[in-house]
């Protein structure tokens, strides 16, 4: 039952291309903030969520868990909704796709530059991408109480995804080089697979930080996905305690969100080892796993705090 559940996922969701954190990635923050909520808070927010509009094919994902027990059908089904922006950009889906996916919204990426092997920012250039006012305008019309169920269950599904973009540190990063004098995209330019590898072969930086995850903990296939997921998230979380990071939280400041990410970005992602046309080494990959492993935790924590001081009441 539940690997049909999983395949019925698939096919609903489309061929969708990794764009930020992939789907365990979110479903890891989804997770986690699900912890940080109050038995009243999940009650609100599945309300909210199940209300959205039909064209949105948001609510229809519920229907999908079956006969379960509703805390853990309410639970798979939040940690599916961050990974819907992603969903929605399938062409497939034409009405779905035209009326509800936005690119621009899922990255706020500063430019910079390395000069004299230091970070330096380039300020005559007005950073690409929306998602820190994104972020403010959802986080405003959550908690609305003007605002109608339908409009904040697409508000909540784009925080809840925007949130975990965010945190990943090339969602923030378009470094200036004299190959990319435009900027390389969130490192999506910079290639690690051997120079003239074919095209559709081609592995990214950018990509390389999306998938860290299910690169270093391989999928279990005597596992359904979400016990996956559940899994590695508890192990990140014992790693990473709330306790541990609540005072760094800065709810609301996403600004402060995006910079600690270009911060990681200009330090931890362009290493002084990394050397384009070259996989990372695996003193590398150990360092990308620990930064990104952080970051998730500390995304859903944030968002779950958020969604908490909003639905808990």
């Amino acid at each position: 039952m539940k690997r049909a559940i999983l395949l019925m996922l698939l096919l609903l969701a489309g061929t969708v291309g990794t764009f930020a954190w992939d789907d365990v990635g979110h479903k890891i923050t989804g997770y986690v903030a699900w912890q940080r909520m109050s038995p009243k808070a999940r009650e609100n927010v599945i309300r909210v969520l199940r209300a959205a509009p039909e064209d949105s094919h948001l609510s229809v994902y519920y229907q999908l868990y079956g006969a379960r027990a509703d805390a853990d059908k309410q639970l798979d089904y939040f940690m599916l909704v961050p990974t819907w922006a992603d969903i929605v950009r399938d062409r497939a889906f034409p009405v779905r796709f035209e009326k509800y996916h936005k690119g621009e919204w899922h990255y706020t990426s500063v430019f910079w530059r390395q000069a004299n092997g230091k970070a330096e920012l380039i300020t005559d250039r007005k950073p690409d991408g929306l998602a820190i006012e994104k972020l403010a305008e959802f986080e405003r019309v959550m908690r609305d109480t003007t605002v109608s169920d339908r409009e904040k269950a697409i508000a909540m599904a784009w925080f809840l995804h925007i949130g975990g973009d965010i945190h990943q540190p090339l969602h923030t990063s378009s470094r200036v080089t004299d190959r990319e004098p435009n900027g390389d995209l969130g490192a999506n330019t910079f290639l690690i697979s051997p120079e003239g590898t074919p095209r559709g072969d081609q592995q990214n930086l950018h990509w390389f930080w999306d998938s860290i995850v299910p690169r270093n903990i391989p999928f279990n296939f005597g596992l359904c996905e979400g016990d996956y997921v559940r899994h590695v998230a508890n192990a990140m979380i014992s790693r990473y305690p709330f306790e541990s990071m609540k005072a760094g939280l800065a709810l609301s400041e996403y600004a402060n969100w995006k910079d600690e990410s270009l911060h990681l970005a200009q330090t931890e992602v362009f290493r002084s080892d990394l050397v384009r046309f070259q996989f990372p080494s695996d003193d590398y990959r150990r360092n990308a796993m620990s930064v990104s492993e952080r970051r998730l935790v500390q995304a859903g924590y944030r968002m779950g705090e958020t969604l908490e001081a909003i639905f808990g009441k």
